[in-house]
């Protein structure tokens, strides 16, 4: 499973940034793609009940990419996270199939209570660098989130949502 998770993941890399290398170069260089790796691993021993030992990992996790990914969350197949410096997924984060996210992207949580408290985000989402989406919101299929928006409501499939706070916008 989690080598399946990593090929799909270096081929996201190859298919969304024009700029990538071979499939070596980018499962050893990309920082989306090794943190994704130490993810799978991480969340596997979290399932396991090595909670201590799932957050070491992702705290070195963290260290090396800049990228912070709670081993609690859930994250699809052929996941690209490009450049991915100050990313962060919360806890009770899902990010369905195929979705692209940017350096700077918040999925994270608005109360501090022991509930299901972050985003899930459909399959084939774009999510641009510097947006926010807070709370427990559900982002549907094939939603673009524009750079710097900040959700906090849910999207229905195929929206391209903007500003702060985010709207749909019909016009695009």
């Amino acid at each position: 499973m989690i080598f399946k998770c990593t090929v799909e993941d270096v081929r996201a890399a190859k298919r969304f940034d024009p700029a990538a290398p071979g499939c070596i170069m980018i499962y050893f260089t990309y920082p989306g793609v090794i943190a994704l790796r130490r993810y799978r691993r991480a969340h596997k021993l979290y399932n396991k009940g090595f909670h201590n030992l799932a957050r070491w990992m992702a705290y070195r996790t963290r260290k090396i990419t800049g990228i912070d990914i709670h081993p609690a969350a859930k994250i699809g197949h052929g996941v690209f996270i490009d450049h991915g410096m100050g990313l962060v997924i919360g806890e009770t984060a899902v990010v369905g199939d195929n979705c692209v996210l940017y350096h700077g992207v918040t999925l994270g949580a608005n109360t501090f209570e022991k509930v299901d408290r972050h985003p899930k985000l459909g399959n084939n989402v774009i999510v641009y660098a510097g947006a926010k989406i807070i709370g427990p919101v559900k982002i549907g299929d094939h939603t673009v989130i524009a750079a710097n928006a900040v959700v906090v409501k849910d999207a229905p499939p195929y929206s391209k949502l903007i500003g702060v706070p985010a709207h749909r916008n019909t016009s695009i």
